[in-house]
């Protein structure tokens, strides 16, 4: 199991550079760093930009507020398509960390082509279910698509 995380590790190499270099910005302007061994991920909390929420670029997550752990509503709740419990926010995350440890530098490019940031997007789907259920990160169903 740790030589694929390895492996994990330098296949998203090329996105946790990018996210190492947002979160070095961000601690230009207050942010600060730690290491959560839980999530396999450098997270940098008060991010001071953006939305709201966080950002997961390979196994570094940029946060805009203090506490990873926090809930936060999913994706459909918040589109109001059906209510759902709330989420802790770093297993949402986590699950992100895993699907970019899987993808690598191809995580980006079909993020994008599936949607984006809505709940309409397998991967959200998916870190949804995970931080719900503890299970089910992989984005992507074997035999017939789920239609949202």
């Amino acid at each position: 199991m740790r030589a694929l995380q390895a492996v994990g590790f330098v296949w998203t190499v090329p996105n946790t550079l990018v996210g190492l270099i947002a979160g070095g910005v961000a601690m230009l302007r207050g942010a600060h760093v730690h290491w959560r061994r839980s999530d396999m991920a450098l997270v940098f909390h008060d991010v001071p930009w953006g939305p709201g929420g966080a950002l997961t670029l390979g196994n570094v997550i940029l946060y805009t507020g203090q506490d990873l752990d926090s809930h936060c509503m999913t994706y459909e709740h918040r589109a109001g398509r059906r209510e759902d419990p709330f989420i802790v926010l770093s297993m949402h995350e986590r699950a992100h960390v895993y699907q970019y440890m899987v993808l690598g530098p191809l995580f980006l490019p079909l993020y994008f082509l599936c949607g984006g940031v809505s709940y309409r997007n397998p991967f959200e789907r998916a870190a949804d279910h995970y931080a719900m259920k503890g299970e089910g990160w992989w984005p992507f169903k074997l035999g017939r698509p789920e239609i949202p």
